[in-house]
């Protein structure tokens, strides 16, 4: 094979080189007749080679090692890499790089002077027989539903919105009624009514007019519940039992202090009677 073959041959490997490693193709030599200027074309087109004749290889076995010597950056300039691997999202119910903040379900988190479940189901029960008065607002006269629930939050120190489907924002949601604890809010009628759960499937609510604040059993289901809101923290019915809310303490005084009264009235008369 003549020096211009091997030349045009090793130009057209440089072109293919060039495309794989992403480096500018050196420009092809022309073909030449004579050594010299196809030692030229040789040298160019070879990278590595030097550009004077006694430089180009004289045998094909120097012939091979050239080009292999010329190959190897160009093979080192272009390794061979994986595919990125996919972007996958986590699969749904993992768990995984999800806000847990907002979690359904989630317990509230505890006021300033740990108001609990307990403590709303004592507080509601002192409005035990208010009459209900559509859009009122006083427990002299009479409340509504919405307004007996911020009533009764209020006293507590915990403030919430005046009408149901405002309060039925509050809080977080609890999933079904198997999973409401005392102190719950109830909200059904799409909005419409709202009571406080009790537990053992009973809330406390203002219902209608023509009746008082009352207790009554839950004949409503998940089906037509709108939902469930957890304004405070629950407590166990265990502890609930133990802890003595400082509304029920004062309640519990003054009825000690009215039937000594009325011992000491009863003592009275019958002493005088007697004398």
């Amino acid at each position: 094979m003549s020096f211009s073959d091997m030349a045009s041959r090793i130009g057209a490997i440089q072109s293919t080189l060039a495309r794989v490693s992403g480096t500018p193709a050196t420009a092809k030599a022309e073909a030449a007749p004579s050594g010299s200027v196809a030692a030229a074309a040789l040298a160019g087109a070879v990278p590595g080679l030097g550009a004077s004749s006694a430089a180009m290889p004289t045998t094909p076995a120097s012939f091979t090692q050239a080009l292999q010597q010329a190959m190897a950056p160009s093979a080192a300039a272009s390794p061979v890499t994986a595919p990125p691997a996919p972007v996958t999202s986590p699969a749904p119910g993992s768990g995984a790089a999800v806000d847990q903040s907002k979690a359904v379900g989630k317990e509230p988190p505890a006021t300033a002077d740990g108001v609990d479940g307990s403590d709303v189901v004592q507080t509601a029960k002192k409005y035990l027989g208010v009459p209900y008065v559509w859009g009122g607002n006083n427990p002299e006269i009479g409340l509504d539903c919405s307004s007996f629930v911020q009533h009764t939050f209020r006293d507590l120190g915990v403030e919430l919105p005046r009408v149901a489907r405002q309060q039925a924002k509050e809080g977080t949601e609890v999933p079904s009624l198997a999973q409401a604890k005392p102190g719950d809010l109830i909200v059904t009628r799409g909005g419409g009514h709202i009571g406080i759960y009790l537990g053992d499937n009973k809330m406390i609510h203002a219902p209608r007019p023509g009746e008082t604040v009352s207790i009554r059993k839950l004949f409503e289901t998940d089906a037509t519940i709108m939902t469930i809101r957890r304004i405070v923290p629950s407590e166990t019915a265990g502890a609930a039992e133990a802890k003595t809310p400082a509304p029920a303490k004062a309640l519990a005084t003054t009825q000690q202090a009215e039937l000594t009264a009325a011992v000491q009235r009863a003592l009275f008369s019958t002493a005088v009677s007697g004398a």
